[in-house]
């Protein structure tokens, strides 16, 4: 039986048989795992990451396995480990493989801090990184050096939400022996597949939307079958490991995030709309509007999108932009997003951008936003009395 998303969603990952028949499985508080023999205690080492296999607490529990499987089976992969962050994962997928000497491809919309990891950390060790266009496509064959090891994608990208064309990308990078990495956060698994467009290594931050409540740090790598070892190696080395506690939230909030999701899309396309037509935005960054120039490539490789997106407003002082911000009562300003709530921030993406940085430097203000689960009429409204405040203190 192939089971379609949603029946996926809430049975992969869980087996009642095994505990006892209930339908979640129980929480593992471990560090120690005790062997009755020696011999099986050898040989719970030499097959440590196999499936339904345990040899210590950092290694992952079966509460871990439970969400590491169900993950993959989401996002068509083969297998995934947990983290104890997003950016924990992002690192423990770049060092699988980096050595001294190599060059990375890394997509200039990248997660700021990824991009700060590969200047204030690789950097020191010899590893190099050129930023490329995220439009750049089937051109990427251009750039890719001798030394190049890892091309890093990530579509959406931050801030701007340009999409790139991960298919084009990694038929290139294939030709070459290079690693295809995508950062696939802004959909999670759910509205875009990264293993049926060539990507070998997908991470994600589970802090937001398999989360979904605000209230957790997790981090997930999901690999193909021939990346597995090596990627499962490295988290391993690295330390960075999620708690059981966390894991079990984390599973129990994706058993909910296609619905969560679906909410997610309607109320964001809804606002975007809403907001292409005031007077103050210059223009709104989200794929799924058919103004946009990365819609085609949206409805190409999307299913849907999530509840994040941004505004380029026209010109207004700095001082009307704190107006309208701080007197909004259902958006909160604050770091990460995809949880239940809206959340709003004054975001510069021209400061974080080297390859094509003069399409941004002359714009105005650039809003981030994340719609939540709130009524779109109660958003709007917030919206609209916000605007009211940027105008007269403009």
């Amino acid at each position: 039986m192939t089971k379609k998303q949603d029946t996926l969603i809430t049975t992969a990952g869980r087996d009642p048989e095994k505990n006892h028949g209930f339908v979640n499985p129980p929480v593992y508080h471990a560090s120690t795992i005790v062997a009755p023999t020696l011999a099986e205690f050898r040989e719970r080492r030499t097959r440590r990451w196999e499936l339904d296999v345990f040899t210590y607490g950092r290694q992952g529990s079966p509460t871990h396995q439970s969400l590491e499987v169900a993950t993959a089976e989401l996002l068509g992969g083969d297998r995934a480990v947990c983290m104890s962050s997003g950016l924990a994962a992002i690192n423990a997928a770049m060092l699988a493989y980096l050595e001294s000497g190599d060059h990375v491809l890394m997509v200039d919309t990248v997660y700021g801090p990824t991009r700060n990891f590969c200047e204030n950390f690789l950097g020191r060790f010899d590893v190099s990184t050129t930023y490329y266009d995220p439009s750049i496509g089937q051109g990427i064959k251009d750039l890719i050096q001798d030394n190049t090891k890892i091309i890093y994608t990530e579509s959406p990208g931050s801030l701007t939400f340009e999409l790139q064309d991960i298919q084009a990308i990694s038929d290139e990078a294939h030709k070459r022996g290079c690693i295809v990495i995508i950062d696939d956060t802004w959909s999670s698994g759910v509205f875009f597949k990264p293993f049926e467009h060539g990507v070998d290594v997908s991470v994600i931050a589970a802090t937001k939307y398999i989360v979904g409540h605000s209230d957790v740090m997790m981090g997930i790598v999901t690999t193909t079958n021939e990346h597995w070892q090596q990627v499962r190696q490295s988290a391993s080395t690295l330390g960075a490991n999620s708690g059981p506690d966390d894991v079990y939230l984390a599973l129990r909030g994706l058993r909910t995030i296609g619905v969560r999701m679906r909410q997610h899309h309607e109320n964001g396309l809804k606002l975007a709309n809403w907001l292409e037509g005031r007077p103050e935005v210059d223009r709104v960054l989200h794929p799924g509007l058919t103004s946009n120039p990365y819609h085609k490539l949206w409805k190409r490789d999307f299913s849907g999108a999530c509840g994040l997106f941004g505004v380029v407003l026209k010109p207004y002082q700095e001082d009307a932009i704190a107006a309208m911000l701080d007197g909004l009562k259902l958006y909160g300003m604050g770091a990460s997003w995809g949880g239940f709530e809206s959340l709003i921030l004054l975001t510069n993406p021209a400061a974080t951008r080297t390859v094509g940085k003069e399409r941004w430097e002359n714009d105005g203000p650039t809003l981030r936003i994340h719609v939540g689960l709130e009524d779109t009429e109660d958003l709007i409204e917030d919206l609209k009395e916000g605007f009211e405040r940027l105008n007269a203190n403009n």
